[in-house]
């Protein structure tokens, strides 16, 4: 299992977004009020990652070193790379369904009084899933072993 690609998740925003627009556009009316509490768990699962990712990072370096309780067991990484993976991908999706709610209700504040109020609550919960795309990013790349090497560096420089 390899890292998450940015170019992989990013393909998955737009096409989220795209698919996301055709459907707001045609069920927009269908829609519950979006308050700026929408997108809020999103924001603690990322806060919830990213604590663990500092923790993961502390232990493998104070293992590396020496110090400290010891290493984690090489079962609680890997699950934690699942989850960092997994939650990279929902972000990434969600993040395309609120860029996609934004772009439709941003230009229509000012002729419908419902997009006026739903933008705040769209805008912050599009921020939201992008803090969670960006703690699951970093919780992977605590994950890593330091003998790790980067996987774009030259194994053989010279």
């Amino acid at each position: 299992m390899g890292p998450t690609r940015k170019r992989d998740l990013a393909a998955a925003v737009v096409a989220a977004a795209v698919l996301g627009y055709l459907l707001v556009r045609a069920t927009y009316r269908y829609f519950p009020p979006i308050t700026v509490w929408t997108g809020m768990s999103l924001l603690g699962v990322a806060i919830g990652l990213a604590g663990w990712g500092f923790y993961v990072r502390a232990r493998i370096r104070d293992a590396e070193i020496g110090v400290g309780r010891g290493r984690l067991h090489p079962l609680a990484v890997a699950r934690s790379v699942l989850i960092a993976k997994a939650s990279a991908w929902m972000g990434a999706v969600v993040l395309g369904w609120w860029l996609a709610v934004s772009a439709y209700v941003l230009p229509r504040r000012g002729t419908l009084r419902v997009a006026a109020a739903d933008s705040p609550g769209a805008m912050i919960a599009g921020l939201c899933a992008l803090a969670l795309v960006v703690a699951a990013l970093w919780l992977q790349h605590c994950c890593r072993s330091p003998d790790d090497a980067p996987p774009d560096a030259d194994p053989a420089p010279g």
